[in-house]
């Protein structure tokens, strides 16, 4: 990383603080190294040319996503730490969608020469926390300068011996359930779009997912026939099961609660809040189908059926509204 391209004078940024550029790539490492923690699973850390990290399976899920400033996350709504725990969920979720458990973060931070380094820092301090919840650490990665701050996230998981659970194996007359919930973080982003910064509930729903990691292992366990972290939206990712499965799926209005919040929320800015909990994504919700003979254990509740046909459908119906986020449009 260049030691000068923008910083200013000792590296000092436009704000006071010390640009990245100030300390150099090196001194930013050790800074961000020193705060970590490390859990069962990782075997060596950062200081080498790779992390060692132990895969008891024989197989290792990988995923990798990436947040954008200004199209992912804004600095001026979300603090370093909440990007960094949102940039974690989103990966750690994907890990849990495919039943496995997380063991292992990587991270790539392209960032402006004059980012402050507290920035940084307090990223690392909420992606090391966010991965901490599952007994996950950040093991190592990479950093660029660029013009446009980017976090780019794998994470690597284990599937303690049982097979992964795809999108491609749900069977008409399955039960399609729901662990977590949709339509909170869309909420939290429509009121923070329009100016405001409450509902409270809302808003932290944007900044922090709470994912149910555990219901992806519980799930495959119990025998689901497909799964899908709900990132993009529910009806938008439950399409894709559809598609991968070759079924139709229906999903019932009667199987959500619109809390007390989200429905005032709703009321004051003209939004039907079904919108928010069908179309919205980044809760990070999972969505699996469980044969029917299946009981379904607390955190998981049934929202709908698998059918013979194709697409999604809302109460038998198609739906005429958006079903989710598109990365280029």
């Amino acid at each position: 990383m260049s030691e000068h391209g923008g910083a200013g004078q000792h590296g000092r940024n436009a704000s006071g603080g010390v640009g990245v550029s100030g300390i150099g790539e090196f001194g930013l490492i050790g800074k961000i190294t020193a705060r970590l923690s490390y859990g069962p699973t990782t075997l060596l850390g950062p200081g080498d040319d790779a992390a060692v990290v132990a895969a008891p399976d024989g197989r290792v899920a990988a995923s990798t996503d990436v947040l954008v400033d200004g199209r992912h996350f804004r600095r001026d709504w979300s603090s370093a730490r909440d990007v960094g725990h949102r940039a974690a969920a989103a990966n750690l979720a994907d890990i849990a969608a495919m039943g496995a458990t997380p063991t292992a973060l990587l991270v790539a931070l392209c960032m402006p020469a004059d980012l402050d380094t507290a920035w940084a820092e307090e990223l690392a301090d909420g992606l090391s926390a966010e991965a901490a919840t599952v007994g996950a650490s950040v093991v190592g990665g990479d950093m660029s300068a660029s013009p446009t701050l980017t976090v780019a996230v794998t994470a690597l998981g284990d599937l303690a011996g049982r097979p992964p659970v795809l999108r491609s194996g749900a069977r008409p007359g399955d039960v399609l359930a729901l662990a977590g919930r949709t339509g909170f973080a869309a909420a939290g982003l429509t009121v923070l779009t329009r100016g405001f910064r409450t509902p409270r509930l809302l808003v932290e729903a944007y900044r922090r997912p709470q994912v149910p990691y555990q219901a992806g292992p519980q799930a495959a366990q119990l025998g689901a026939t497909s799964m899908i972290d709900v990132s993009d939206g529910l009806l938008a990712d439950l399409g894709h099961v559809s598609a991968a499965s070759g079924v139709a799926i229906d999903v019932r209005r009667d199987g959500f609660e619109v809390p007390r919040q989200m429905a005032d929320a709703a009321q004051a800015l003209g939004v039907d809040p079904y919108t928010w909990i069908l179309a919205g994504g980044d809760d990070h919700a999972l969505a699996a189908t469980f044969p029917p003979a299946v009981v379904l254990p607390s955190g998981w509740r049934p929202i709908g059926l698998v059918t013979d046909g194709a697409g999604v459908t809302v109460d038998g119906v198609a739906y005429d509204g958006p079903v989710g986020w598109d990365h280029f449009r």
